[in-house]
C-alpha cells in the first residue's frame, strides 16, 4: 500500500484540523460543564448544533461512508477516511459535529446497504442530515451477547405487524432527545440454523412499548446527552415493511454493520492516544522535580519513546487495515481488521496511563482530557467486542493458515 496521502486527503486533513483548532478545542470546556451539569442532564449542549452547521457548510460532513455507498458516499475509501478519523479523535465532542460518530455510523451503513428505498428516505436521510441520532440494540442483560446468536428478544409476526419483546442495554444514544431511530437485533425463528434465527427491524423511538428502564453509567459518567441505556420492549408492534433485507437476515447485517465500522473506533484512539502524548511531552517541559525538568528523567524519556512506537505501530496498522478492507472487503480483511481492534484501544489505555502519571494528580480530574480518553479506551476494549473474541478469531485463523500452508 501507498503510505503517502493524496493531495485530497492532506487538504480534508488541514481543514479538518483547522476546524479542531479554531471551533472544538476552545469549546471543550463549556461543554463539559454543559454536559456535567446535573440541571441539563439529557439536553444537547448548544455549541454542538452550531458546530454541526458550520462543519457541514464547509462539506466536512459524512466523510466516513466508504465510496462504495455511491451517492450516499462522499467519495472516500476507509483509507482516505482514516487519519481524518483520527484527527477528530483528539476530542470526545469531535466526531459527532462531522456527522461521523457511533452508532449513527453504523446504523447508516446498514439503511445504506440494505436498506428499501422507502426505509432510506424516511431515516437514511434525516441521519445523514444531522437532523435525527439513532439507536443500535443488540447487546442483552441476561445473556453473552458478544455471541449474536444469544439473543434472545423475540420477532413474531401477526398479520400485517411485527410484535417485539425483549431487554436490551448499552443501547448507545438512547436517552438523546434527537434519537428517533432504533435498529432492534431479535430472533425471527428460533428453530431455524444457528446464525439465520435472528432478524433486524426498525423501530421508531416512539414506539408504544418501548420503555427506558435506566441509563448506564461508564465510570461513573453518564454521557449526557446521548447515554447508554437499558431497554425493555414490551409488546412493541412496528409495519411488517420496517423489516431490513428480510427474516433470517440480522446475522448477516450485524457482520455487514462492523465492516467499516469496526475500525473507526481504532482510528480515532490513534488521534486520543496521539494527544495524550502530546499534553504528556509539554507538562514533563514544563515541571521540575528533584533539581531537573521531568523531561530530562531517563524514565520520562523512555515513556515519551514507548509511547511514540506504539502510536506509530497502531496507526500503520489502521492504515494498512483501512486499505485491506478497500480492497478486498470485509471477510477477506478479517484478520488484519481483529489485530487492530486488539492493539489500538490497548495502546490508548497504555498511552493515556502514562501521560496521566506524567501530570500527577491533574490527570485524574478534569484539567485535562486525559481522563475521559483513558475511559474511552477501556470502553472499546468491550463495546465493539470484548478482546477475547477478537484474539479467538485472530488466533483460530492463524493456526488455520498455518497448518495449511497459507
Amino acid at each position: 500500500m501507498n503510505f503517502e496521502h493524496s493531495d485530497k486527503v492532506k487538504g480534508l486533513m488541514a481543514q479538518v484540523d483547522a476546524f479542531m483548532q479554531e471551533h472544538i478545542f476552545p469549546a471543550e470546556e463549556a461543554y463539559e460543564e454543559f454536559v456535567n451539569d446535573p440541571a441539563k442532564l439529557w439536553q444537547v449542549p448548544p455549541i454542538i448544533e452550531a458546530l454541526k452547521q458550520k462543519a457541514k457548510a464547509l462539506g466536512l460532513w459524512n466523510l466516513f461512508l466508504p465510496e462504495e455507498y455511491g451517492d450516499f458516499s462522499p467519495g472516500l475509501t476507509n483509507l482516505e477516511y482514516a487519519p481524518l478519523a483520527e484527527l477528530m479523535g483528539r476530542s470526545e465532542m469531535a466526531s459527532e459535529i462531522f456527522n461521523c460518530s457511533a452508532p449513527d455510523t453504523g446504523n447508516m451503513e446498514v439503511l445504506a446497504r440494505y436498506g428499501t428505498v422507502e426505509q432510506q428516505e424516511r431515516w437514511l436521510k434525516p441521519l445523514m442530515e444531522g437532523e435525527i441520532r439513532s439507536a443500535y440494540l443488540m447487546t442483552e442483560p441476561q445473556v453473552a451477547s458478544s455471541d449474536a446468536t444469544n439473543v434472545e428478544c423475540s420477532i413474531v409476526r401477526d398479520g400485517d405487524e411485527y410484535v417485539i419483546n425483549g431487554r436490551k442495554w448499552w443501547s448507545s444514544s438512547v436517552y438523546d432527545p434527537r434519537c428517533e431511530l432504533l435498529l432492534v437485533m431479535g430472533k425471527t425463528d428460533p428453530e431455524a440454523p444457528r446464525h439465520i434465527q435472528q432478524s433486524t427491524i426498525i423501530v421508531p423511538r416512539n414506539t408504544p412499548g418501548v420503555k427506558l428502564v435506566r441509563p448506564l453509567k461508564v465510570f461513573n459518567h453518564l454521557h449526557s446527552p446521548a447515554g447508554h441505556g437499558e431497554v425493555l420492549l414490551e409488546n412493541v408492534r412496528v409495519p411488517v415493511e420496517n423489516m431490513i433485507l428480510g427474516e433470517g437476515r440480522g446475522f448477516e447485517i450485524a457482520q455487514g454493520r462492523l465492516g467499516p465500522g469496526r475500525i473507526h473506533h481504532c482510528m480515532r484512539l490513534i488521534g486520543a492516544a496521539q494527544r495524550c502524548l502530546d499534553l504528556m511531552c509539554k507538562r514533563v517541559d514544563s515541571r521540575v522535580a528533584f533539581g531537573k525538568k521531568l523531561a530530562d528523567q531517563g524514565v520520562i524519556r523512555q515513556d515519551v519513546a514507548k509511547s511514540r512506537c506504539e502510536i506509530e505501530q497502531a496507526r500503520l496498522l489502521t492504515l494498512c487495515a483501512a486499505d485491506r478492507l478497500d480492497k478486498v472487503g470485509n471477510k477477506e480483511a478479517r484478520d488484519i481488521i481483529a489485530m487492530i481492534k486488539i492493539v489500538a484501544p490497548r495502546m490508548c489505555q497504555e498511552v493515556a496511563d502514562r501521560a496521566i502519571q506524567a501530570h500527577g494528580g491533574m490527570g485524574l480530574c478534569q484539567d485535562t482530557p486525559i481522563a475521559n480518553l483513558f475511559a474511552y479506551a477501556r470502553f472499546v476494549r468491550l463495546a465493539d467486542g470484548p478482546d477475547e473474541v477478537h484474539m479467538a478469531q485472530l488466533g483460530k485463523m492463524t493456526i488455520k493458515a498455518a497448518v495449511e500452508g497459507v
